[in-house]
Order: structure tokens, then sequence, then C-alpha cells
């Protein structure tokens, strides 16, 4: 360790003493107003003393005084306790508004990964921060933010702003034609459409962004899927993909998720195959109301996501894409 770092590790703890005792020139008057012995006072100054190499303080009559040395150093002991108090009570303030309750309405689809992503970034600095999570369709989740029962909707596509909703986009993700892994397609590197003009169809509901975005693909290819099953969530529609059931288009789920993991005995097991369109894609994003007043939490999450969002998930999508 350097010298001079080590003398101020050494003078660290004293400075509070020192600056009282600066301020009164009393080694009474600086006792009782730190609430500690007389003794503990003169010990601190001569240590401060020796530490430093020259005297702080000198005898005048029955008083002290302070040497020049002292007078010299006395600024920038009260700046430098002044510029921790600032940040001591930046952090304990920060940690206090950060208790009240942020509301995210999500799809289903960003439960896994995408929102606890956000509020893991968000607790590590906030630790105190107390989310309130409502999950479900698209459609649902932008009027929950719209009857301001949440703060913020994470949803796919995103929301056009208006008439008060503010929307950001946060990342895009390609959408694959999942398919049974013995399907004749699953070996391609990718599939047109049209090609699965007479398959069965898993899909999930009306006004789920995935249901949406599915449609619009379709009418580009120039046909409507045979609907063969409508569930609920992704995890699900993959199970039937799995089973040989029919075929869904889907985000990349990552290659942990199941995908690629077969059962060649139960004859289970799926593949994602590109598909050949410039709209197989999700834009993904986080909506929210603009309002007069916003409650410093809420105001501290939205910061964070809009200045670092499409950072933090920047690795997300690599991972579940497959993309370098």
């Amino acid at each position: 360790m350097e010298p001079d770092h080590h003398q101020l590790i050494q003078l660290l703890p004293l400075l509070p003493v020192l600056a009282q005792l600066g301020r009164t020139e009393h080694m009474t008057e600086t006792a009782e107003l730190l609430g500690v012995p007389q003794s503990t006072v003169s010990r601190a100054v001569s240590r401060a003393s020796a530490i430093v190499g020259m005297d702080l303080l000198i005898r005048d009559g029955r008083g002290i005084r302070l040497t020049p040395a002292a007078r010299t150093l006395l600024p920038y002991i009260e700046d430098a306790l002044e510029d921790f108090q600032a940040g001591l009570d930046r952090v304990r303030h920060e940690s206090d508004v950060v208790r009240g309750r942020i509301g995210v309405s999500f799809q289903h689809t960003f439960g896994e990964a995408t929102l606890p992503l956000l509020i893991s970034a968000f607790r590590g600095r906030h630790p105190q921060a107390v989310f309130e999570l409502r999950q479900g369709p698209r459609d649902d989740c932008l009027q929950e933010l719209a009857a301001g029962e949440t703060d913020f909707a994470l949803i796919a596509p995103i929301a056009p702003d208006g008439k008060g909703i503010r929307s950001l986009p946060l990342y895009r993700e390609p959408l694959r034609a999942v398919l049974h892994y013995r399907h004749p397609l699953a070996g391609r590197p990718s599939v047109r459409l049209s090609e699965l003009r007479h398959e069965p169809y898993v899909t999930l509901p009306t006004g789920v962004g995935l249901r949406a975005l599915g449609e619009e693909l379709f009418r580009e290819a120039g046909f409507r899927p045979r609907i063969a099953f409508e569930v609920q969530e992704s995890t699900t529609a993959r199970g039937l993909i799995s089973a040989g059931l029919g075929f869904g288009i889907l985000p990349p789920a990552g290659p942990r998720s199941g995908t690629g993991q077969f059962l060649p005995e139960a004859e289970l097991g799926l593949v994602e195959v590109a598909i050949e369109s410039g709209l197989a894609f999700r834009q993904i994003g986080l909506a929210w109301r603009e309002r007069s007043f916003e409650p410093d939490a809420v105001r501290l999450f939205r910061e964070m996501v809009v200045t670092e969002g499409g950072g933090l998930l920047a690795e997300l999508v690599r991972a579940r894409s497959g993309t370098p």
C-alpha cells in the first residue's frame, strides 16, 4: 500500500473530531458535542499530528489554538465530510423512495427471463423495491395500464404513442416456425409459411400479441391456417408441437428450454426453423402512462429501463436466438 494512501486510511476515523475541534477550538466543548471523553479528543489530535507529521494544535495560555497547518487542512476536512454526508443522504433517500409499489403488467412469454432480468437489475440498486406483477394477454396489459391499475406494460408489439401512453422499444427478436422434430421440413434452415398451408396450427388466444403477429404473417403468405389447438401460453403450445399435433409460430426459447431435447421412444421433440419473411419478428417494448405526478419508485424504474434496458436485454436476445 502506498504511504500516502496508508496515512489517509489512518486519518479517516479522526476527521469528525478534527472538524468539530476546528469549529470550537476548545477541547472540553468538542468532547461534549461529540459525546466522548476529553481524553479521546486529545488522543485523536495527537495521533493526527503524528500521522500528518506536524503539530495541529498549540497551547495558548490555558486554551488551545489551531496551527497554520490545521487551518489549511480544515476546509478540506469539512468538504470531505459534507460530500460523504450528501452521498449517505442520497443513498438513504433512494432506499426510502423505492419502498413504493411498482405495478407491471406483462405478457406470459416475458415472465421467464425478460421481466426478471429488468427487476433484478433494479433491485440490485434498490433492494427495498416492491413490485406488483400482473400476467396476461397484450390487450389486457394495455387496458390495465390505461385504467391506472399498473404503472407499466411489457408487451409486444409495442403500443403506439397516444392518449397519454408512451412507449419505448427495448429489443427485437425473431419469430420461428416450431415443428415436430420428424416433420419433413424440420431439417431445413428456413421455411416459407405457404409450405405449411395444410398443416394443423397450434396458436394462442385472440388478444395475445403472438396471435396477432402470426395472423399478419399468414395474410402475407396468402392463406388462413387450420387451427387445431388454441392454448393459453407458449409452454403448452410447445408441448403439443413436440407431440406432433401441429406447428406453431413462436419466439426462440433458448438452448436450455427443451428445444432440441428429444425423447425418441415417445416420439417427442421439436425444432425451431427460421421463417422466410421480413415480418417474422416481434418488437418488445415498455409502455407507461404520462401523468403530472410520478412516484419516485416508478420514475427510477422507468429511467433505468429507458437508459439501460436495451443493453441489459441484448445478451438475452443473442442467447435465445443463437446469434453471436
